[in-house]
């Protein structure tokens, strides 16, 4: 009776075990709790625009997984058209910060969602949004922050229009613009394994691996990664616009932490 008594109690405290343990997991698959904060700040209405691309980019798997929490700061990196400033921005809220970050070089070439994030920043809805323009080598921040996100920009800095920085010595500054045990998420495009930088100003893509360990010297410890934004029918050898593939490519999402 014994061993029977042993074998249910063990069916009975595992499932509520792995439950427990899912936010903490590795995230290799999409996340099973989501954070009333996160679910509130996606379904907000002020971001209804954006919300026919929710499935697609997997809006609540990214945000879970960047672990961005109320009251927290936020620097994004290249916010493109705002889409995941406005959600960090709900998440935050009112005791929280969101600095969108776009380098000089990179605004002359996107004059329009530059002004987006202009707009953005001036509407009340979004009073905790503040934009930064600054030179692409000279990353830094008014104050340090609890997470650095950027998604699908990490290739562009090490590109001649940018002004070719050094990935090494950018990882160094968003080292230092982080909080002690802050997270910097990186999402990019899939290149061919091994073809480190190669293809980042060409197919505007970049090998994991070479993220990692650039990312890893300057002292960051590899914290995850999720699977959820990965695509196996992408070659990984046409360029990210092509109508065959756009909206579609394979996409690593990394998580890294700064020690304490």
């Amino acid at each position: 009776m014994r061993s029977i008594s042993i074998v249910l109690l063990t069916a009975l405290i595992i499932p509520g075990a792995t439950l427990a343990q899912t936010p903490q997991m590795n995230h290799m698959q999409a996340v099973h709790y989501v954070p009333p904060y996160v679910r509130a700040a996606v379904n907000d209405p002020a971001r209804a625009q954006d919300a026919s691309a929710d499935a697609r980019r997997k809006i609540t798997d990214v945000m879970v997984f960047s672990e961005v929490k109320p009251g927290q700061k936020v620097l994004e990196l290249i916010p493109g058209s705002g889409y995941f400033t406005r959600v960090f921005s709900s998440i935050v809220g009112t005791q929280g910060h969101v600095y969108a970050l776009w380098p000089n070089e990179y605004a002359k070439e996107d004059a329009d969602d530059v002004a987006g994030s202009d707009k953005l920043a001036a509407d009340a809805h979004y009073a905790n949004v503040s934009v930064l323009k600054q030179p692409a080598a000279q990353l830094s921040v008014p104050e340090p922050v609890d997470v650095v996100f950027t998604s699908q920009n990490y290739h562009d800095y090490p590109d001649a229009f940018m002004g070719k920085v050094d990935p090494v010595a950018f990882d160094k500054q968003v080292y230092a613009a982080l909080k002690p045990g802050g997270l910097f998420v990186v999402i990019d495009h899939v290149a061919p394994t091994g073809s480190g930088m190669a293809d980042t100003d060409t197919l505007h893509r970049i090998d994991p691996e070479i993220v990692k360990k650039q990312v890893e010297s300057v002292g960051f410890v590899f914290a995850g990664e999720s699977s959820v934004l990965r695509n196996t029918n992408d070659p990984h050898t046409n360029k990210v616009f092509d109508s065959s593939i756009r909206g579609h490519t394979d996409q690593f999402m990394y998580r890294f932490r700064k020690p304490k």
